[in-house]
């Protein structure tokens, strides 16, 4: 079993404007990592995130940036079998123009040992990229803050 997954958004907002929406730490702060982002994604940077609902900043290693077309990252799997051998996983993000004023923005991920730890932090990694769009979405169309408060 190949351990993987893919979500997807459409947000009616020009292609641009949503890339930015996720690259630039100051916006993705309001709407994502609500403990604050520290660094533009731009290729070959280490930033680093944080979340009030998952406490403790941490690393997240950006591989490839094509601007307005993909953002590729690397970070630590919340794999609880693989306490010992710890392991990265691979997101990649992709943004597609379906028009002027829409954009198609796609998450995957990949790369959890096939483990009972493995399988459970995919569907947690795959529940946060789900949540992420939809609050990117919001963000970007209405400049409101769907996680604040979702989960405290």
């Amino acid at each position: 079993m190949d351990l993987k997954f893919r979500v997807f958004a459409h947000i009616a907002k020009p292609l641009h404007e949503v890339f930015e929406a996720v690259a630039d730490p100051a916006q993705l702060s309001h709407y994502f990592t609500t403990g604050g982002a520290v660094g533009r994604l731009e290729q070959g940077a280490t930033v680093m995130w944080d979340f009030h609902d998952f406490p403790g900043a941490f690393p997240v290693h950006v591989t490839e940036v094509v601007p307005d077309e993909r953002i590729v990252l690397e970070w630590k799997a919340n794999d609880p079998d693989a306490r010992e051998a710890p392991y990265n996983t691979t997101v990649t993000m992709t943004f597609k123009p379906v028009g002027p004023d829409r954009t198609l923005v796609e998450i995957a991920e990949e790369g959890w040992h096939e483990t009972r730890g493995g399988l459970a932090a995919s569907y947690g990694n795959c529940m946060g990229w789900s949540q992420m769009l939809a609050a990117l979405k919001v963000w970007a169309e209405h400049g409101i803050n769907l996680r604040d408060g979702m989960y405290k």
